[in-house]
């Protein structure tokens, strides 16, 4: 997703010019000794990558993020939080806390609360006055940490999969601990809380309202220890103005007053709690949180259980353990040490999500309902399917298959549930953002690639129901009655995405005719490849691209098929304009490559795209595009160059390393297939198209439970540095006279050779 993007661009900026204020560039470690020392968690959080630096476990339910995007008084841009799509931006400088449980790569606000600040002299709880400028930023998997200019605080975080820890060290004096529940990222502000001890607090803070979605609401509770006995605790209520109390309207501050000592209980919007401490110089002081989406009682148990007996150094060595572990999976040799880095940063950015939501106990949120149900597995949350059927779960399915395999089951848990696969879930609520069908590819690319270990007729079931259900009642397919009538989503609204959402239509049909076929339903198979090619109507000879159909079966005028570049509104194309969308038919290259006139026509076309700057290395619907030259025979060369060149241009080392929105990975996964050799441009479909690989060898580590090969090893013969393009390749000793390689070939092939020329 690319949404609010022209308002955060008055907002970078503006604060840009004011980064080298509070902060300083993070500090690198040198020395590489593990794979979890290439990652640079600081790349992707500017230029709209929305990425963060915070702590967080492989597909854990909590991260803890440096809040670096609240409006005050000290900021140039004084905005609500609730604006930006992400706690933290590189270029800012003025942090209010760190934010518990948190989303990475996304381009809507939510989440992003249950702020905890440490603060020194004079308690204050405005979180427009409390914030400090910082420096020494240091970030790497499972940790983060700076030092307040303020306060003079060093604070540092790290996580568990469900609970956070920090560690606070105070100057001497009188400090401060607050937990803010009322500012965040999300449009709520309401919360309770209640005090269990001197050190202990517990209590539920509401989320939601995804992408501006009202019915997408749910509740985060939590539990907060302090491991030092404060000497004051209290809370505080954010006062609105009130008809005839004078006494809470501060003359002086022109501001109303905030209460800060207040019962055992609060409820409301805008509460906070704060402990207070006298500190010696160099004291530290250590906070615990534990969540869950269920109940206190789990958030307790999650927290007791994961930390029980354990310090911050404790818990930080099994977060880094945790992360090396994911991150061998895969192991590179040669290279530079900038393009290892690249590359296990978007490992890393890759198993962020989808995380865990059960806790401990097996309890989890049950799909769009109040009820609480247990499983045996991992029950996965945060699908972001319209960016991520295209890539991530590829990649996962090849190096994460039991994870995979999860999440499908957890996808047809959904469905039990609610009676609908997800489109874009979040924490058990359906957000409906983005449009298409995104749980068919990805569950028949699963299957396709021989994991199989759910419930096939299930899956059909609900793959078949949303693809036929007429619109009124079609929670996936709205409009459903013209796409199954006429073939294709006619413009009925000048801006209601018709195009976007037929084509996403045409790629799920294609998978699902698949899957039709494989299962022996042949009428079904026909019927939806059908369908699938129903992508014809909209090619308009006179620009050479797709254009909006009208209800009465003309095409829109006037048109412009470079409206949209700029991500302005577009009518009948979601976040991008005709070119990034013109070529997205991955099921049917040969056919769209003959309504444009044959072959020479489509690459001449295709290569104009990149050539006169109308790709959008950002946008998913064409991410795919380099690949597309593989098809046609000595053509090849083009997708060697142009990946290499879009990896080389838009991947970097640098805090704005990620072309955009990395989109919960898909930027990441983009970046690590084409580094490695190959790339699934065809979602549903069980294969790879070859390009010029990025290191000399690459060792995959496969699971022995889903693949009977223990690795599979990719090897690169270079002639001299920079070679570029591929001379021959070798399967296992034998040439190999393709650029497209299937699932099995590759996984059964153990050994892939690459000679460069």
């Amino acid at each position: 997703m690319k949404r609010i993007i022209l308002t955060y661009t008055l907002a970078f900026s503006l604060l840009s010019a004011y980064a080298g204020e509070g902060g300083s560039p993070p500090l690198k470690n040198t020395d590489k000794s593990l794979l979890i020392d290439y990652v640079d968690p600081f790349i992707g959080t500017t230029n709209f990558g929305t990425t963060n630096p915070g702590a967080i476990c492989p597909n854990g339910m909590m991260s803890v993020v440096p809040f670096n995007v609240m409006g005050s008084s000290e900021n140039t841009y004084d905005k609500d939080a609730r604006w930006w799509s992400t706690p933290y931006e590189y270029t800012n400088c003025f942090f209010t806390g760190y934010a518990h449980v948190n989303l990475s790569g996304v381009g809507c606000p939510e989440l992003g609360s249950l702020l905890l600040m440490p603060t020194t002299g004079e308690l204050n709880v405005d979180y427009k006055e409390y914030g400090s400028k910082y420096k020494d930023e240091q970030a790497s998997p499972g940790y983060y940490s700076n030092y307040l200019t303020k306060y003079n605080v060093k604070t540092e975080v790290s996580a568990t999969p469900r609970s956070g820890i920090a560690r606070f060290t105070f100057p001497k004096g009188k400090s401060h601990i607050l937990l803010n529940l009322g500012e965040g990222l999300t449009n709520e502000s309401g919360a309770m809380l209640r005090r269990v001890s001197d050190c202990e607090v517990e209590g539920v803070k509401l989320l939601g309202t995804f992408c501006y979605n009202p019915q997408a609401v749910f509740p985060i509770y939590f539990v907060l220890r302090v491991k030092k006995n404060p000497s004051a605790t209290g809370y505080w209520k954010k006062q609105r103005p009130m008809m005839g109390v004078e006494a809470e309207w501060d003359k002086d501050q022109g501001k109303y007053k905030l209460y800060t000592r207040y019962g055992k209980e609060i409820a409301g919007d805008d509460i906070g709690t704060y402990f207070s401490f006298d500190t010696e110089e160099g004291e530290q002081v250590e906070v615990q949180m534990g969540v869950s989406f269920v109940s206190v009682e789990n958030a307790r148990l999650n927290l007791d259980r994961e930390q029980a007996g354990k310090d911050f150094e404790k818990i930080h060595a099994e977060a880094r353990s945790k992360w090396n572990d994911d991150l061998s999976r895969i192991t590179v040799e040669g290279g530079t040490d900038a393009q290892k880095t690249v590359f296990y940063t978007a490992l890393y950015h890759l198993l962020i999500h989808p995380n865990i939501l059960q806790d401990v106990n097996g309890e989890y949120p049950a799909m769009e309902s109040d009820k609480i149900l247990t499983t045996k597995g991992d029950r996965y949350t945060v699908f972001s399917l319209w960016d991520t059927y295209r890539n991530v779960h590829q990649l996962l399915t090849l190096v994460y298959p039991e994870r995979q395999m999860e999440m499908v089951r957890t996808m047809l848990d959904m469905y039990r549930e609610h009676e609908w696969l997800p489109k874009w879930e979040l924490y058990g609520r359906e957000t409906l953002t983005m449009e298409g069908d995104p749980s068919i590819p990805v569950i028949v690319d699963t299957w396709m690639k021989g994991l199989r270990d759910f419930d096939v007729d299930l899956a059909y079931e609900a793959m078949y129901k949303s693809a036929t259900l007429p619109g009124a009642e079609n929670l996936m397919r709205p409009d459903n009655d013209d796409y199954m009538s006429k073939g294709y989503v006619p413009l009925r609204e000048q801006y209601d995405n018709s195009v976007s959402h037929a084509l996403e239509y045409y790629i799920a049909d294609f998978a699902l005719s698949r899957f039709a076929d494989a299962l022996g339903k042949k009428k079904d198979a026909e019927m939806f490849y059908k369908r699938s090619l129903g992508y014809k109507h909209y090619y308009s000879k006179g620009f050479g691209t797709f254009r909006p159909i009208l209800p009465d079966g003309t095409f829109y005028s006037p048109f412009n098929p470079r409206q949209g570049e700029n991500f302005e509104p577009n009518p009948g194309f979601h976040e991008g304009n005709s070119w990034n969308y013109t070529f997205y038919v991955p099921h049917d290259v040969y056919g769209l490559a003959k309504l444009m006139g044959g072959k020479k026509p489509f690459i001449d076309k295709l290569q104009m795209v990149f050539d006169e700057g109308l790709y959008d290395p950002a946008n998913e619907p064409d991410i795919a595009y380099a690949h597309l030259f593989s098809y046609f025979k000595g053509e090849e060369w083009r997708t060697q160059k142009e990946t290499q060149r879009l990896l080389d241009k838009y991947f970097t080392t640098k805090p704005d390393g990620i072309p955009g929105n990395d989109d919960t990975g898909t930027m990441s996964s983009w970046a690590i297939f084409n580094m490695i050799g190959f790339y699934p441009d065809c979602p549903g479909l069980p294969e790879y198209t070859l390009t010029t690989p990025v290191f000399n060898k690459v060792t995959i580590r496969l699971d022995p439970k889903w693949y009977k090969e223990n690795e599979l090893v990719i090897e690169t013969n270079r002639t001299q540095p920079g070679t570029l393009y591929i001379d021959k390749v070798l399967l296992d000793g034998k040439k190999f006279n393709k650029y497209h390689i299937t699932h099995d070939e590759l996984v059964h092939g153990k050994y892939l050779k690459f000679d460069l020329k």
